[in-house]
């Protein structure tokens, strides 16, 4: 049905058994909500004309005040495993699906409020959400968007004008975001762990008809693909230098998109051993960990699929992520490098580089984008190892004689969403009510092939006062 804002609205995922969900409302948090930023970009997944954000009542919907028209909210269960260990019954705690749009091509998108209060699911939380908090999910998953990296998107933050305890005392806010689906690998484990057989099947059709409708009545071709998706996913993330910090079996998306962003962290000096989440005492979830990790989860959602697949062909489904993975990552940092015709001694070249960029913490995303710069520029990220780097590129120059590396910069961000410009923005909206510079930096975020005149510091490693910032699971 048409509801507000033009908004074609269906109910799809209430279909499914009583047991998957709880309908409530939002808690209606805060007492004069304030539209922080809206994201005309997003708001064209749904069909959303932007002029709506200047409607009073838009401020209203998507901070939880009052609902969509012709959708009953719900929140979701699923559990998982969380840092490895089994955690029972999990389910969207802070997060309430507020709609599900139709858009003009056919897409199905969730539209889901993070921070609209508490749900059955919250356990001992509190259903909130930070400024903090939204502010980072709200640009990484735009600057992943445009990084050509699956992702849920954000349209919007809202101000709740209440605080929020977490280590300190926090300004509240609500970030809707939007996905095509947000069920996850957890949803299956949710009901095979309690035997629900059955309801696994439900699920597994429910999904493969809606989002892969090409392997209905398939579940071993969709298993696959899951598996497929997931490893792609994990190649653009370790080729673009992106490291999650907390992958969970409940934050997995059956769809390989990237959700549930919190300690994310993008990398400054090349660290394999990168850990962003600096509750991750055991370094699990650390940058060169995750496809180890990824494949890991696939193995648990296996476990929960195997009442429809056979174990043989889980096993030969699972089997396909390593080729999947290196494939990927292989094209994916041929690319980086302007290699488009394969030679013997490619891998040794890339190998190299990343040798000599792990050795000297050289910037992970500066060394590749400075490839197309001067010589010198390049060479003195890489202090004393100077004469190594200076035989390296030497070896490079003569392998890309004939290779189009202007094109580089095409392929190369020179800005991605470092911590401390993630961090700028909040202290500029939290500390100063400054909305201009979070725009400014989502803006950059938007367009990360660009040269921004006047914004290169975004560009840069963080300055000296902003080293080492720790990011927690609660943001």
């Amino acid at each position: 049905m048409m509801s507000d804002f033009g908004l074609n609205l269906e109910n799809h995922y209430a279909q499914l058994p009583q047991d998957f969900y709880a309908k409530m409302p939002a808690e209606k948090v805060g007492a004069v909500p304030r539209l922080i930023h809206a994201n005309p970009a997003a708001a064209a997944l749904i069909d959303l004309d932007p002029a709506a954000f200047r409607d009073p009542k838009f401020t209203d919907v998507f901070s939880g005040h009052v609902p969509l028209e012709g959708f009953s909210p719900l929140a979701m269960v699923y559990s998982g495993h969380q840092f490895g260990v089994w955690a029972g019954q999990l389910g969207d705690g802070r997060a309430l699906l507020i709609g599900q749009v139709r858009n003009a091509k056919g897409e199905l998108w969730d539209i889901q409020l993070k921070g609209a209060g508490k749900t059955p699911y919250s356990r001992f939380g509190d259903g909130r959400a930070v400024m903090r908090s939204t502010i980072r999910e709200y640009l990484a998953s735009e600057a992943l968007a445009a990084l050509g990296i699956p992702t849920s998107r954000a349209l919007a933050i809202v101000a709740t004008g209440e605080g929020v305890r977490r280590e300190t005392l926090e300004p509240g806010a609500v970030l809707t975001r939007l996905a095509q689906s947000h069920v996850r690998f957890g949803h299956f484990e949710h009901f095979f762990h309690r035997g629900q057989q059955d309801q696994v099947r439900v699920l597994a059709d429910h999904v493969i008809e809606e989002y892969f409708p090409d392997m209905v009545g398939d579940h071993a071709a969709w298993y696959g693909e899951v598996v497929k998706r997931t490893a792609v996913l994990m190649a653009q993330w370790q080729a673009v230098g992106f490291a999650h910090g907390v992958m969970n079996t409940d934050n997995m998306s059956i769809l390989g998109l990237t959700i549930d962003y919190g300690p994310y962290g993008f990398l400054d000096g090349y660290d394999p051993q990168f850990i962003c989440n600096h509750t991750d005492e055991q370094g699990r979830y650390s940058f060169v960990n995750q496809p180890v990790i990824a494949h890991w989860n696939l193995r648990a959602l296996a476990l929960a699929l195997s009442g429809l697949i056979s174990t043989d062909t889980l096993i030969e489904k699972l089997a396909t992520f390593e080729e999947h993975f290196g494939g990927t990552y292989h094209a994916l940092m041929r690319a980086k490098l302007g290699l488009t015709k394969e030679m013997e001694d490619d891998n040794k070249l890339i190998g190299g580089l990343l040798a000599l960029m792990a050795r000297t913490k050289a910037d992970y995303t500066l060394s590749f984008r400075n490839l197309t710069g001067e010589d010198a520029d390049w060479l003195a990220q890489f202090g004393e190892a100077n004469s190594e780097a200076e035989a390296w590129l030497s070896r490079y120059r003569v392998r890309t004689e004939s290779e189009d590396l202007p094109g580089l910069n095409r392929i190369n961000p020179k800005y991605v969403l470092r911590n401390w410009v993630a961090e700028s923005a909040i202290r500029a909206v939290e500390d100063h009510g400054d909305v201009a510079t979070l725009d400014r930096i989502f803006k950059l975020v938007q367009s990360p092939y660009e040269e921004h005149d006047g914004d290169e510091a975004f560009a840069a490693p963080p300055p000296p006062e902003l080293c080492d910032l720790e990011i927690s699971c609660s943001s």
